[in-house]
């Protein structure tokens, strides 16, 4: 997905269509060795028994959302996918450090945030709503369970460049969060306003 955007598109425009269908039906829970039998009939051996059923309609959603994070890679990264969907050919191999992404909030409406270490920026696409008054405000948590911020995000896809001091902070396994703060920021360097969205950076 990452090399092939047209691919990667057509994933994110089939996840959209499949996940129209659990609003269709009620929720139901399976048989408890319905997992036991479809491994019985492809002459597996029986595994134990399992706990509770695996909500299915939650892992779809959470995977779309991370359909999001790395469509949001290929669609912003130097190299992406030219204005307008032209075609263009796999982009070249070169080594560089990996993408780190995140989903922000809940998950069925995530905000997709991806950070380049490359060139030290990061690319978020859409803030949660803010009052007229009010902005939203990036913030990254590391191991010190310190928030440090990072920028003011528009209503519309935002990108930042983290300054270079700053860029250590922003790992896999740091949480990025977004507040409301006051217009112009946060006055005190730390959230002053609530946190409306978290999520957790993971490298791709």
């Amino acid at each position: 997905m990452l090399a092939e955007p047209g691919f990667a598109a057509d994933v994110e425009r089939w996840r959209m269509y499949l996940s129209q269908l659990f609003d269709l039906w009620p929720e139901a829970q399976p048989p408890e060795d319905l997992i036991d039998r479809i491994d019985a009939s492809l002459g597996g051996v029986a595994p134990a028994r399992r706990g509770r059923p695996f909500p299915w309609p939650l892992l779809a959603i959470v995977s779309t959302a991370l359909a999001a994070c790395l469509l949001l890679v290929v669609a912003l990264r130097p190299g992406g996918p030219p204005p307008g969907g032209a075609p263009m050919g796999p982009p070249p191999i070169t080594a560089s450090a990996p993408i780190l992404v995140a989903a922000l909030g809940d998950a069925k409406a995530p905000v997709a945030a991806a950070f380049d270490p490359t060139d030290g920026s990061i690319r978020v696409t859409a803030a949660p709503d803010a009052p007229a008054t009010r902005v939203a405000q990036l913030w990254v948590i590391g191991g010190d369970g310190v928030p440090y911020p990072l920028g003011l995000l528009a209503r519309d896809a935002t990108l930042l460049v983290v300054p270079a001091a700053d860029r250590a902070r922003i790992a896999a396994g740091a949480t990025l969060a977004i507040s409301i703060e006051p217009e112009g920021g946060s006055p005190t360097g730390k959230p002053t306003g609530p946190v409306v969205a978290t999520g957790a950076l993971a490298a791709v």
